[in-house]
């Protein structure tokens, strides 16, 4: 996955989890737990606050 395969991160976050309200996160864990993610392959330079905020969206769509 590349950062902007946002629906398909979200759906990965709300399954590694399902504790967590993603309308609560900040964006430094955001980027985080998804650089971490098993089939993330992305460059950490290539993301922005407009990416994350676009799977923050997701996220809390999929939710």
């Amino acid at each position: 996955m590349k950062w902007t395969d946002t629906h398909d991160i979200a759906i990965e976050l709300a399954d590694r989890f399902p504790e967590i309200d993603p309308r609560t996160i900040r964006f430094t864990d955001l980027m985080e737990w998804v650089m971490a993610l098993d089939d993330f392959d992305d460059e950490p330079s290539r993301c922005g606050e407009r990416i994350l905020e676009a799977i923050q969206a997701a996220w809390i769509e999929e939710v």
